[in-house]
């Protein structure tokens, strides 16, 4: 009905009345509403604040457009104008007019430290005052190129480069840094496509990653590169310390070297690194913790030093093609010497006295006079000079082409200098030769060699801050790659044409006088590469110190790891405290192990993988071709991110097939964890599309024909019924869903509403999130489906027909027995339940119907023995053999025993049959006792003829619920004629039988005289007949009428007080009188009384067999044909199941789903 009320626009000065109480009178005046033609056309304008109406309550989609107040606001003004057309959605579609500015200008910009930190100065300044945030101006060569460049040029350029040329020779050493530039170009190319497909806010890697592959793979290869970045910068720290204990202030050393050899020597060298590196990561911590401004300040100086060291280099480079430098290396034979122990590279000295020994003659002679006893090789061999530096127009390139590996210990040599050792010769003074300290091969200086190249995130870890990050990310970080691969591969080649060899493999230029080897390479002087390199270094570990924890903070505020939560805390602009405590502590372990050589494999392994799950997210996101995959860099192919995802894979197991198996151990076990302890997020990722593509190939396949019997497992759809609040009546049906669930496969719980769709979908909301509710409690994993029909015949119907989806479809249904089929207002539910049996017969679907459902155990129950007895009748395809197996996977049935009971008939060989079942069991691999149970051929009692008497009667009964009040009446009262006139012409002085029916009506009742002494059904509404009670003839349930009443049999009681037996009792007076109602049983259909006569010898059986069993399994017979049948089908089963705890019913869906065959 529609309601009109008026609404007045406020001012500000209108204080009386609050927003919430005029927002109210909206929603009443939108409620129900219908547009008149009186308003239809008047224009209504709003001078003073405009009322935002709220939406209906329910949850609209995310997002910073849709349902914008301010948007909300202004779309108010064109309520009634021109667009009166969407005036009803303007509330939660604001028009595209007040919208478009919002959408072109969002930016996701979190407030990054530069901000926090000037907020926190002028904090007390401008308390009130809110500070906004600068629009970003960073361009691509300050947002991404020098950073970039900065990144990238390391501490390996001037600690090992030369060593490497000299270990790996010139060609082994261009196709690492071949393969490496290789890797990180391709890796730079995905990065580009997915940083260009968006707007990237401030996270740079991590974020790019968890968006695209999830937040499992997101967290997994966000903490790999946290950990990555962290010992990044315990080996800048080491690399800083060498640079200071060996080239710059040797004497600094706190534990001496002078005088120590191998091990010793090698060991104090250690030892310092650890000192020194710990004094150093805690002043570098120290100042990130103070303000990161101060580092950023600094990293300009920092750049300009690695760009002016490199410059020094190429300058030094061209120098030695017009002067090469004086560089002279002392050779004993062919071995350099170390510079230290002597001033003169000579044997002796020509003086005017005569011949004098050197300092040389001291280190080799055991006294300083010309016959002392000398080394052997010493006396054997020549010194001599060599240029260290020969020039790159000398032609020394050719000897250094090929690779010269050296074991821990081994001499560097020179080749093509004449020699003389003796076979004997052991190797003496060997502290007086330059040694290799390490066993160099092959994949050890990849490993070494590739953190040089990383850093190429820089860029992208800066996308807040720039101003079109779309156009600078790519074209920044590929030029970037690009220099530094140009220097890379020119260093190599010149480093190999300029430099001596034995120079090149003195990794700590002990025979150029303690000089750094490229130092001496660099015009003017060695020190602009000694001093240039120790800053950058140190630069570099102070932007690694800053940047994991912010990195770490980013991964905790997500929420991905819960166990990380602490780590997203804070100081109060926003500086993350505790990542940067937990980045110092995981840096030191990096320093604790002190060996540049060694720290440099772990950081390529985890730099490795997360450059290789960045190709993965690209090519899937090509190859996926999801609707948002539009990146504005168009230069990218999927071919180019699996070859790039291929090389990382490659690289990690070339540097250390160790190192990259644990890295994979710590991404999957972070993995796993997130996956089941982890926040669920959805951030539209490709995994979540693969899953798509994966799941749509798969139901591509299974179309191609029904599955073999070896892969067929039941997929259940399971059948609950909701009580009216919609909570699932039947829990415990679940609980046998997931002890089913052994064999895995699909499940799927479903329900049915009556009503329709419009009106009930609130309910079936309710009851979907009911079940699913239940499902995890149950730990049973599947889909849920509720459909709403205007009958519940029809919504199970449609259950049974659309449930599934291609050839991942249902082939088992499992539904509850109804339990009060017998009460009067649940005649439509057995009649439901027949159907279904006949609809899944016809579908050719299996069918499990537990009785007694309530009874079955919980899945925290447990059987520590007992049985489950299988009452194998008919041959169904197997199911009644299977289904025991899956059930004894389940810890609750894991210790019961399985026994397997058949029935022979008269002609049947039962020890025969015995013998065959057995050998069937076991060529199917299933353990049961068997046992034959031989059932002869008996007469049919007395007892089964008036069970079969009694259930005729009710169905006559029940067969008049559709009649009319007053032909029910009448036909109720022939049935009862015609009962009574059949007994009484056979005896009428001993029983007759009467029916009596009594209806309560307003203003109107009839009944029928009774007499004392006979059998009675009488209408009683206040004794319903529970479902638990055994069937009997003393206690036989009665049929519905449209009045609410039940019908009972009962035996009364004789005139002389006795209680009355059952026909069936074995006292002569008992089976007299049945015998005298003999008449009454020639009126009987025979087929039912043959189908009772079965069903009571059966359960004779299965109860003196199976009546302590945990559980009956048994063939379930199926509904009559004839559809006049079905209430006696109901009697039927309940006879057969009578006495019995828990029965499963089983009937099979005509194929074999069990095979002996492997």
């Amino acid at each position: 009905m529609s309601q009109r009320f008026t609404v007045t626009a406020f001012s500000k000065s209108d204080g009386g009345r609050n927003v919430s109480d005029i927002q109210g009178e909206v929603n009443q005046l939108f409620e129900g509403d219908e547009p008149t033609p009186s308003s239809s056309n008047k224009e209504v304008s709003f001078n003073t604040e405009v009322v935002v109406v709220q939406g209906d309550g329910n949850p609209k989609e995310s997002s910073p457009f849709i349902n914008s107040s301010d948007a909300a606001e202004k779309s108010q003004q064109y309520d009634g104008k021109h667009m009166a057309l969407f005036e009803e959605e303007m509330e939660t579609s604001p028009m595209v007019s007040t919208m478009i500015s919002s959408l072109a200008n969002y930016s996701s910009l979190p407030q990054g430290s530069k901000e926090h930190e000037e907020e926190a100065d002028n904090e007390e300044e401008d308390k009130k005052k809110k500070k906004p945030i600068k629009a970003p101006q960073l361009g691509t060569l300050m947002g991404v190129y020098l950073p970039c460049i900065q990144n990238i040029f390391g501490v390996i350029l001037f600690l090992r480069m030369t060593w490497m040329v000299g270990i790996g020779g010139v060609i082994g050493s261009f196709i690492i840094v071949f393969m490496c530039c290789s890797t990180t170009m391709l890796t730079a190319i995905s990065m580009s496509a997915i940083a260009t497909n968006g707007v990237v806010p401030a996270g740079g890697s991590y974020y790019m990653i968890s968006r695209s592959l999830g937040p499992e793979f997101g967290g997994a290869v966000g903490i790999c590169f946290y950990l990555g970045t962290t010992f990044a910068g315990a080996m800048y720290i080491l690399g800083s310390i060498e640079l200071l204990l060996i080239y710059i202030l040797p004497q600094a050393a706190i534990f001496k070297m002078e005088g120590l050899e191998g091990a010793e020597a090698e060991a104090a060298m250690l030892n310092n690194m650890r000192v020194y590196g710990t004094i150093v990561l805690s002043f570098m911590a120290t100042v990130v913790f103070v303000g990161v401004k101060y580092v950023n300040k600094l990293a300009l100086l920092f750049l300009a030093c690695v760009i002016l060291s490199i410059l020094a280099v190429y300058a030094g480079v061209i120098k030695t093609a017009i002067e090469p430098p004086d560089f002279p290396v002392c050779m004993l034979g062919n071995r350099p010497l170390i510079s230290k122990g002597f001033d003169v590279c000579a044997k002796t000295l020509e003086s005017g006295n005569g011949t004098v020994t050197t300092k040389l003659w001291n280190v080799f002679c055991d006294s300083p006079f010309l016959n002392a006893t000398c080394d052997e090789y010493f006396v054997n061999n020549n010194v001599s000079f060599i240029q260290g530096i020969p020039g790159v127009m000398s032609g020394i390139l050719k000897e250094n082409l090929f690779g010269n590996y050296l074991e821990k210990g081994d001499l560097v040599a020179k080749k093509g200098i004449a020699t003389v050792e003796g076979p004997d010769d052991t190797l003496t003074n060997s502290n007086r030769y330059v040694l290799a300290d390490i066993t160099s091969f092959f994949t050890l200086l990849v490993g070494i060699y590739f953190p040089s190249v990383t850093g190429i995130m820089a860029g992208s870890n800066r996308s807040g801050d720039l101003r079109d990050a779309q156009k600078s990310i790519p074209i920044g970080t590929i030029m970037a790659i690009t220099t530094t691969s140009i220097v890379y591969m020119s260093a190599v080649i010149l480093f190999g044409a300029c430099i001596e060899g034995v120079v090149l493999r003195d990794k700590f230029g002990e025979g150029v006088n303690g000089n750094l080897v490229i130092g001496t390479l660099a015009w003017p002087s060695p020190w602009v590469i000694v001093i240039g390199s120790f800053f950058s270094t140190c630069g570099a570990g102070l932007q690694s110190l800053t940047g994991a924890p912010r990195l770490m903070q980013a991964i905790s505020r997500d929420g991905v790891v819960p166990i990380l939560r602490v780590f997203g805390h804070g100081k109060a602009n926003g500086e993350p405290t505790w990542a940067l405590l937990l980045t110092a502590s995981i840096c030191e372990i990096g320093i604790l192990i002190a060996s540049l050589d060694a720290v440099a494999p772990i950081l390529s392994m985890f730099f490795l993988m997360c450059y290789m799950f960045v190709n993965l997210a690209c090519a899937l996101q090509t190859l996926l071709r999801t609707p948002n995959w539009r990146p504005r860099f168009k230069f990218y192919h999927w071919a180019l991110s699996f070859l790039g995802m291929s090389l990382c894979l490659s690289l990690m197991f070339i540097c250390s097939w160790f190192y990259a198996i644990v890295a994979m151990v710590i991404a999957g076990s972070i993995y796993k964890y997130i996956e089941f302890r982890g926040a669920e997020k959805e951030w539209g990722d490709g995994i979540r599309g693969i899953s798509l593509s994966a799941a749509r190939y798969a139901l591509m396949r299974l179309e191609e024909g029904p599955p073999h019997t070896k892969n067929w497992r039941p997929q259940l759809l399971v059948l609950v019924s909701t009580d009216v609040e919609q909570n699932v009546e039947q829990p415990r049906l679940l609980s046998l869903t997931n002890q089913l669930k052994a064999g895995k496969g699909l499940t799927i719980v479903g329900t049915a509403l009556v009503g329709t769709y419009l009106e009930n979908h609130p309910q079936a909301q309710r009851a979907e999130q009911s079940m699913r509710k239940l499902m995890e409690t149950e730990k049973v994993k599947g889909f849920c489906q509720v459909t709403i029909s205007s009958n519940m015949r029809d919504a199970t119907s449609h259950l049974l027909q659309a449930s599934g989806l291609g050839g991942l479809m249902h082939n088992t249904v499992l539904v509850s027995w109804p339990r009060n089929w017998k009460q009067a207002d649940d005649v439509q539910t057995w009649r439901d339940f027949i159907e279904l049996v006949r609809e899944t017969t016809a579908a050719h679907l299996a069918l499990l119907v537990p009785k007694n459902i309530a009874a079955f155990p919980s899945n925290g129950e447990r059987f520590s023995e007992g049985h489950i007895d299988v009452w194998w009748i008919v041959h169904d395809g197997g199911m009644l053999m299977l289904l025991p197996f899956l059930l004894r996977q389940h810890k609750v049935w894991r210790k019961c025993r399985m026994r397997i009971f058949t029935v022979a008939q008269m002609d049947d060989n039962s020890i025969q049959m015995k013998k065959d079942l057995t050998t069937f069991l076991y060529h199917l691999r299933i353990d049961a006792e068997v046992e034959v149970v031989e059932m002869h051929d008996s007469d049919i009692s007395a007892y089964t003829y008036e069970k079969t008497l009694v259930m005729e009667q009710r169905s006559q009964i029940l067969k008049q619920i559709n009649l009319t009040k007053t032909e029910r009446e009448r036909e109720i009262q022939s049935i009862t004629d015609s009962s009574r006139g059949s007994i009484r012409r056979k005896n009428p002085a001993v029983v007759t039988t009467q029916l009596s029916v009594t209806e309560e009506q307003p203003g109107a009742s009839s009944k029928v005289e009774k007499p004392e002494e006979e059998v009675q059904l009488i209408h009683d509404s206040t004794t319903p007949t529970s479902p638990a009670t055994p069937l009997s003839p003393a206690t036989e349930g009665g049929a519905q009428t449209p009045g609410s009443a039940q019908v009972q049999m009962t035996w009364t009681e004789k005139a002389d007080g006795e209680p009355a037996k059952p026909p069936g009792t074995s006292t002569p007076e008992g089976i007299k009188d049945i015998f005298n109602m003999k008449p009454e049983w020639e009126n009987l259909n025979q087929s039912n009384v043959r189908r009772m006569h079965t069903a009571l010898r059966l359960n004779g059986v299965i109860v003196k067999k199976s009546s302590e069993a945990k559980l009956v399994l048994l063939n379930m017979p199926g509904p009559p044909k004839n559809r006049s049948g079905d209430e006696n089908y109901m009697e039927f089963l309940e006879v057969l199941t009578e006495g019995l705890n828990r029965v499963l019913l089983v009937r099979g869906g005509g194929r074999e789903v069990i095979t002996i065959y492997s």
